[in-house]
């Protein structure tokens, strides 16, 4: 059974998120009450998730994690 009213904590919008980012130089966007993964650091927020959108699309230019390298 389905339950429609089910949302995704990654994609709920009343949650406050962080951004995180490992050595690779890889974003992810990450609800604040989630403890961070190890080998990731967070570098923006907590704020609205949009707000954390729009700064990954403004700091990740190169999606390719050794483009950072070369």
């Amino acid at each position: 059974m389905s339950n429609e009213n089910t949302t995704n904590p990654f994609d709920d919008e009343r949650h406050q998120f962080t951004v995180l980012r490992n050595s690779d130089g890889q974003y992810s966007l990450w609800p604040e009450f989630a403890p961070v993964p190890a080998g990731w650091l967070a570098c923006h927020g907590p704020a609205q998730r949009s707000e954390c959108v729009d700064y990954i699309e403004r700091h990740w230019l190169a999606i390719n994690p050794f483009a950072a390298r070369a």
